[in-house]
């Protein structure tokens, strides 16, 4: 009997330390048209607050129906209907000015630069490293600390 009590135990031990990691994922979407409303409720008769562009990463903090209450770098929430994201993975530059680079690696050459606010299409991770691809071709490595998003 207390074999079986303790195989029950390690049973639903190991249930829930499968099922932690997924309760506690944060889901992040992107913007995926030119521009939408990001709403102070979930619908169209609450105010807009902000305009958003095509690709800004967005971290969903809840829903209501259709709508999803998300987050921005800044810590700014708002309502955005479902339909109107994507599950492309972009990062935001929340560093004044950040090195776009050739290689994961601070020794190899600048590339260009960009800035506070801009949307980055992510098309790599690697050992605290992004690559990353901006509206109209700059492409390249930013390290991963000058970055929000996924």
């Amino acid at each position: 009997m207390l074999v079986a009590r303790y195989f029950l135990i390690v049973l639903l031990a190991g249930t829930l330390a499968v099922d932690m990691p997924q309760a506690s994922a944060q889901q992040m979407v992107s913007v995926a048209r030119e521009e939408v409303n990001l709403r102070s409720g979930p619908g169209t008769r609450h105010s807009a607050e902000w305009i958003l562009s095509r690709g800004f990463p967005l971290k969903v903090v809840g829903r209501r129906g259709d709508w999803l209450q998300v987050q921005d770098f800044e810590n700014d929430k708002g309502w955005i209907l479902r339909t109107l994201t994507s599950s492309t993975p972009y990062h935001i530059v929340k560093v004044k000015t950040a090195n776009v680079r050739s290689q994961p690696t601070t020794s190899s050459r600048i590339l260009g630069k960009v800035s506070y606010g801009d949307a980055l299409r992510t098309l790599e991770r690697k050992s605290g490293w992004v690559k990353v691809q901006r509206d109209g071709g700059l492409r390249g490595w930013i390290s991963r600390r000058l970055l929000w998003g996924w």
